[in-house]
């Protein structure tokens, strides 16, 4: 269902929805990232993307899953950490970061249901931006299957044809989101539709990085595990990890139990996000590491996004969304490794 609403509209549809936790893409320095709205507002024409994809707000950086504390006699106290029941509603996430929460619906709501992520999830409202413009110079959600106006992982997305949004409902929680606010919208009319192909149509053509059949370049890969390519493609990394702390997609993380104090015994763990380009990420207890060196945790990060989460889920575990690219301290970039694995005899 598509609706749609005045451009001039959106501060007072705000303003309607001040009781929830709204949370808009604002400039930072050189950046974006996603801040509270401080009151009557609009999305800015000059948005671009955020560096910190939004997945934060389902699988934070840092988490206290429980605590348990010494009370009287001995007995301990256990306070699960679950987020309160009020309503996070973000504003500006672009497709391809939509994709990414798909992805990690699949991880963490499929074969089993983490009851963190899933509270989280039902309690945050997720309203697209369609792209007219590729935000950055390494977009590439056309080779990943996808498009600058998908709707995977997204409530609603807003299509921005000027001097108006058109606004498609997805789920019924984004449905019921601005129901109660009928005077705010309108219908769509046959020229907001042309209008929407045409835009549809040219910000396609803007997106310059591209592979060339990528279902072919992830059969590649099952014949070059031990090619020197891997090599080649690491050794610049200097194992800082940026690309997949700031890869929407990436979902590793780690649990570590921190003692706050000894008696009374008092006790919290703790789930953080873990990075697989780290020397210590596979290291077992014994000493052993069976990825000690660059260009293995690089192969692994490739196939993990081409290969096998493909063959499981059907879906590349990219979304072509350029950060690990744009912010390579190295000049890393993905799509040239793809590129290069295409181009393998």
């Amino acid at each position: 269902m598509e609706v749609v609403i005045q451009r001039d509209s959106f501060p007072q549809l705000l303003e309607k929805l001040n009781r929830y936790n709204i949370w808009l893409p604002r400039k930072n320095g050189d950046y974006w990232e996603f801040k509270l709205s401080r009151g009557k507002e609009s999305l800015d024409k000059k948005y671009t993307n955020t560096k910190l994809s939004p997945k934060k707000f389902v699988l934070p950086q840092t988490e206290t899953l429980f605590q348990i504390t010494e009370g009287e006699n001995g007995k301990f106290n256990i306070d699960e950490k679950q987020k309160k029941d009020s309503l996070d509603i973000v504003f500006g996430i672009r497709p391809c970061d939509g994709v990414a929460l798909s992805h990690l619906d699949k991880v963490f709501l499929n074969s089993f249901k983490d009851p963190y992520y899933s509270k989280k999830r039902d309690n945050t409202v997720f309203i697209g931006l369609a792209c007219e413009t590729p935000p950055f110079e390494n977009c590439s959600c056309t080779t990943m299957g996808e498009s600058p106006f998908s709707t995977k992982g997204l409530d609603i997305l807003l299509k921005d044809i000027g001097d108006r949004y058109i606004v498609e409902y997805i789920t019924d929680k984004g449905k019921k989101l601005f129901s109660g606010f009928p005077n705010l919208f309108g219908k769509i009319t046959t020229k907001d539709k042309e209008s929407l192909e045409k835009i549809k149509k040219e910000s396609n053509k803007k997106i310059k990085k591209r592979v060339e059949d990528l279902s072919e370049t992830t059969k590649k890969l099952d014949i070059m595990f031990d090619s020197d390519l891997w090599f080649h493609e690491s050794q610049s990394c200097i194992n800082c990890g940026i690309c997949t702390y700031l890869c929407p997609s990436c979902h590793c993380f780690d649990i570590n139990d921190e003692q706050l104090s000894k008696k009374p015994l008092n006790v919290k763990r703790v789930r953080t996000w873990d990075n697989c380009q780290f020397p210590i990420f596979t290291m077992h207890s014994s000493g052993h590491n069976p990825r000690p060196d660059k260009q293995s945790r690089y192969r692994r990060r490739i196939y993990h996004k081409f290969s096998y989460f493909y063959k499981t889920e059907g879906e590349h575990l990219c979304t072509g969304c350029g950060r690990c690219s744009n912010y390579c301290p190295a000049g890393i970039n993905i799509f040239e490794t793809l590129q290069k694995v295409a181009e393998y005899e």
